[in-house]
């Protein structure tokens, strides 16, 4: 396996630069997610790595090599596509088989390998069945064999679960990863789900207008986000972020927003005035709001969502967008239209400056 270096890419078609300076490192046997909107970049960079577009400025190596200027057949990486991209005439046997024949693998060796591969995805019954015989779920489980048979430098995936139903979608993420694990491989996987960033990657790499916003582990993305951006993308649901500022009362730090005054400590106010324009975004994940008599934030009860083991709270404070509080289904439920007080958890309350969207860190 190798590890794969983007070293300031760009690439311009025309007027739209649709991946601009993206440096990023992927470590030999990483698991790496590109994660972003559509159009946010991350398939360009996926198919620069593969040599099936061409940079505009910038150099992109693999292992030691690089590989600029080097044709897609000859960068030794495999690529899974989210259209499966089989051949219908072929059997499963064939269509495994057909990267080592276009190699002119001897005979003798391909066997083995296909039959390896097979194993390693469950299709060893299969082997005789063409592409239209097979569901959705099997049809990518034949690409992924086809990707490993060769056991290429890197595999190169562009959003492979995205045609699977939402059960086959979980399933085939757990089998991913075992593979992954057991085939101890580089991968760079491209996906707009960020639940299966969350779940799959290593690290993640978030794009957003062709621009890297943040490269790290799931858990450090989630807990301290770098902007705005990334704040609402990462989370189901996604980070409450409210317009506020900070004001110094009788030597208490309060955040006011609309709907009430949280008090927080001095360091909050210390954050605030690195903000550009003194105007700040409070972020609140909805776990760490709470349903509160006496909670300084008034609100008002717009729709609850129950989804079995919890319920969403989803509320309006004054002019702002909605937000949504995490509930457990025990707790008690409160009435569509009523008024409602909320509190949040202060060691949950993160900072952004409105006008850069940047975090504001709190000195501890």
């Amino acid at each position: 396996m190798a590890r794969v270096v983007l070293d300031h890419v760009t690439k311009r078609f025309g007027d739209v630069t649709a991946v601009d300076d993206l440096c990023l490192e992927v470590e030999d046997r990483e698991f790496l997610v590109l994660l972003g909107p559509s159009g946010c970049g991350k398939s360009t960079a996926l198919r620069m790595i593969a040599g099936l577009e061409s940079l505009t400025d910038g150099r992109i190596a693999i292992g030691d090599r690089v590989v600029n200027d080097v044709e897609p057949k000859d960068r030794d990486i495999a690529m899974v596509f989210q259209s499966y991209a089989l051949y219908p005439h072929m059997s499963v046997a064939r269509n495994i088989e057909f990267p080592l024949r276009s190699r002119k693998v001897p005979e003798d060796e391909r066997t083995p390998l296909v039959q390896e591969a097979a194993r390693a995805l469950g299709l060893t019954d299969l082997l005789d069945r063409k592409p239209a015989q097979l569901s959705g779920g099997q049809r990518q489980r034949v690409a992924l064999a086809r990707a490993i048979v060769r056991r290429p430098a890197a595999f190169l995936m562009d959003e492979p679960l995205s045609n699977l139903d939402a059960k086959l979608r979980v399933q085939t993420r757990a089998e991913l990863i075992e593979l992954q694990r057991r085939l101890d491989a580089t991968v760079i996987y491209v996906t707009h789900d960020q639940v299966e960033a969350m779940t799959m990657g290593h690290r993640i790499a978030i794009m957003n207008d062709g621009v890297l916003q943040q490269v790290g582990p799931p858990q450090d993305v989630y807990e301290r986000p770098a902007n705005l951006f990334v704040a609402r993308f990462i989370g189901a649901p996604p980070m409450n972020t409210i317009q506020g500022s900070v004001v110094v009362e009788g030597g208490e730090t309060l955040l006011a927003t609309p709907g009430g005054r949280i008090a927080v400590p001095d360091a909050f106010g210390a954050a605030a005035r690195r903000s550009s324009t003194g105007e700040i975004v409070v972020g609140v994940r909805p776990e760490h709001l709470e349903v509160d008599p006496s909670g300084p934030i008034e609100a008002r009860v717009a729709v609850i969502e129950s989804l079995g083991h919890e319920r969403h709270v989803v509320c309006r404070i004054g002019d702002e967008p909605l937000v949504i509080v995490r509930q457990a289904a025990d707790e008690p439920r409160p009435a569509e239209g009523s008024s409602v007080r909320l509190r949040a958890e202060v060691e949950g309350i993160h900072l952004f400056d409105a006008v850069t969207g940047v975090r504001l860190e709190a000195p501890a």
